[in-house]
């Protein structure tokens, strides 16, 4: 379950903000647009950073006390999830009863270390800034279509799923993507600049893998394989691309036939649907079902039961590429 709470888009200036998720990029935003917004309110606005696990009592009250100028304060307390006892309780105190002029920011990753804090900032209504991880294919897509917009830049549908295939691994390397894309590049982005970019780096993906072995490609699925093998890449994420291939098209298979309604309801991105539609035009029930069975066979033998995954890997690209068009 996610982290209730806003976006680090949506942050606003409250005494005490609770900064919660593991997501480092989006937590660091969320600080860095809280102090933003302090210093469009007073340019010489005092920041300080605290971390947690070298906290010591009285820390926070002498930092939030008032100044003899009266300036405004920011304390930005990184890494609660690690804080000490001290930590804890100062926090707590602190809450109900905040200083004016003020604002706290605690930074919590995750874990339910320090729950009697996070209970307090819950019992208070403390504004949330939720930073949980970006892990599906389709918040991927998001965040990098939100990246470029922020930016005034646009980009198709193709060059978006070309780009996360290549640097989704890692949220801030996609950030970084994103951006260097905006720096070198002029209208629309289309998927021949993302390969122009990272295309060496797509052709070692598991989702390129996949999408030539649902397409009956078995050679160049193979020969994508080797190569990503070659360049270092865990067996286990192919394994997982196929996977999330297969059901992309299974769910899409059991609904088409109830309209674009039932479609709607899987919660894909409309280039998904789209996508899985064209491709189960070579799939049959039969066929689709073997080659489940056999990435469900793979997925157990790459993570223990099998001495070769790469070979328990390979063996399943060939047979997901023979059972397309069954």
């Amino acid at each position: 379950m996610g982290t209730e709470g806003v976006s680090w888009e949506q942050a606003e200036l409250e005494p005490v903000v609770l900064v919660r998720g593991a997501e480092g990029l989006l937590a660091d935003r969320a600080v860095e647009r809280l102090v933003g917004l302090a210093r469009q309110g007073d340019p010489a606005v005092e920041v300080t950073r605290l971390d947690a696990a070298e906290y010591t009592a009285g820390e926070l009250g002498v930092l939030t006390s008032p100044s003899l100028f009266a300036e405004d304060k920011v304390v930005v307390v990184d890494g609660v999830e690690r804080g000490t006892e001290e930590l804890m309780a100062d926090a707590i105190a602190y809450v109900a009863s905040p200083a004016d002029g003020v604002v706290v920011i605690l930074r919590h990753a995750s874990g339910q270390r320090g729950k009697k804090l996070l209970d307090t900032l819950k019992a208070a209504k403390v504004p949330t800034v939720a930073c949980d991880p970006v892990t599906s294919d389709s918040d991927k897509t998001s965040f990098a279509s939100a990246e470029l917009r922020r930016a005034g830049r646009r980009a198709d549908a193709a060059a978006i799923r070309a780009l996360v295939d290549a640097v989704g691994s890692d949220l801030r390397e996609l950030a970084s993507a994103c951006a260097q894309l905006v720096a070198d590049t002029t209208g629309v982005i289309g998927p021949d600049v993302v390969e122009r970019y990272y295309g060496g780096r797509i052709e070692a993906t598991g989702f390129r893998v996949a999408d030539a072995a649902v397409a009956g490609q078995a050679g160049q699925a193979v020969a994508l394989l080797r190569h990503a093998m070659a360049t270092g890449v865990d067996p286990v994420p192919v394994v997982a691309a196929l996977a999330m291939k297969l059901r992309t098209l299974a769910k899409v298979g059991a609904v088409r036939s109830r309209g674009q309604g039932a479609l709607r309801e899987l919660g894909l991105a409309p280039w998904q649907v789209d996508r899985a539609m064209s491709e189960l035009r070579r799939w049959t029930p039969e066929g689709l079902a073997t080659a489940i069975n056999a990435v469900a066979q793979a997925d157990a033998e790459v993570k223990g039961e099998s001495r070769d995954a790469q070979f328990a890997v390979e063996r399943a690209v060939l047979r997901v590429a023979q059972a397309s068009g069954v």
